[in-house]
């Protein structure tokens, strides 16, 4: 049992664990409070959302419909992994539900599964003050896939407010164990996804592999040392690396100073096209001649060998 988290607090707890937030307007105001009390809560409820399409489904869940007024739930994970911020207070997610079931959850004292509930939204207790709740864009049928990315932001978000809390992986349930008359969700079962959030909750917060940088399409400048042997330009040194510079001055227009064309091997006709290339840059004195200097290699733009 605890207070609930502040909005700033329960945005701060999902990207601390790596979940790919999507803030949608209003979302820290839009709630069901006037119609009942938010907190002390104990837990999460996921659901399925018994729908197709991902902006659809957050419309859906942040507005409602006549009989059910959204917000639906506090975030909506979407196919793709995104949770969509729609609301935070009391939202109409959980309904009623079993008050055994609330106690054990709360009392985090039950084994690999809550007991069965025996009380549904009609006539249990008031589960949307209670639970943090997320629907999840499945059909619901048994036959909809969960894509790796959805799961794993479900499990992200649980972890999530199960650390802020200092709660463990028990305080996360399906709506299934919770109101008798729900099936949700479909397609895994709570005890596999609290072994999930189990072993993420063993560990420091972990945000997923970060995209590797692009490789640069650009030789990034060597160093002048690199076309120097002591005072004296390293002629006959080879690398591929001369071979794209040389033929970079061609293409620049200083092809008059090869009679073969590029190759692996400085010589004599790369200094003098390059020098030649430097002063049509307006360099002058030494700063035009060998070696390179980093400006005029960047213009140059000499591809990756």
């Amino acid at each position: 049992m605890a207070d609930p988290l502040s909005a700033d607090a329960f945005l701060a707890a999902l990207r601390a664990e790596g979940v790919n937030v999507v803030e949608h307007d209003g979302w820290r105001t839009h709630n069901r409070n006037h119609k009942g009390p938010w907190g002390p809560v104990h837990g999460v409820v996921v659901h399925h959302t018994v729908s197709s399409g991902s902006a659809s489904t957050v419309a859906l869940c942040r507005d409602g419909y006549d009989e059910l007024p959204g917000p639906l739930c506090h975030g909506v994970i979407t196919k793709d992994g995104s949770f969509h911020l729609i609301g935070y207070g009391r939202t109409n997610h959980a309904g009623g539900g079993d008050p055994e079931v609330l106690r054990v959850v709360a009392d985090e004292s039950y084994d690999a599964r809550p007991p069965g509930p025996h009380y549904g939204n009609a006539d249990g207790t008031d589960g949307n003050r209670a639970f943090y709740g997320w629907e999840c864009e499945n059909l619901g049928d048994g036959k909809d896939p969960w894509p790796d990315a959805q799961l794993d932001t479900i499990e992200r978000a649980s972890a999530a407010v199960c650390r802020a809390h200092g709660w463990s992986a028990k305080s996360v349930i399906g709506h299934l164990e919770w109101s008798d008359d729900k099936s949700d969700p479909r397609g895994f079962t709570m005890p596999w996804m609290r072994d999930r959030v189990a072993a993420r909750l063993g560990s420091a917060p972990s945000t997923p592999p970060a995209t590797p940088a692009p490789t640069p399409r650009y030789e990034p400048f060597p160093g002048s040392a690199f076309f120097m042997n002591g005072s004296k330009a390293a002629l006959g040194k080879s690398s591929p690396i001369f071979t794209q510079m040389g033929n970079r001055l061609i293409a620049k227009g200083f092809g008059r100073y090869y009679s073969v064309g590029a190759g692996p091997k400085l010589g004599r006709a790369d200094v003098n096209a390059y020098e030649a290339y430097q002063r049509s840059l307006g360099f002058t004195g030494e700063a035009a001649t060998w070696p390179p200097g980093p400006t005029s290699w960047d213009k140059l733009q000499v591809p990756r060998s």
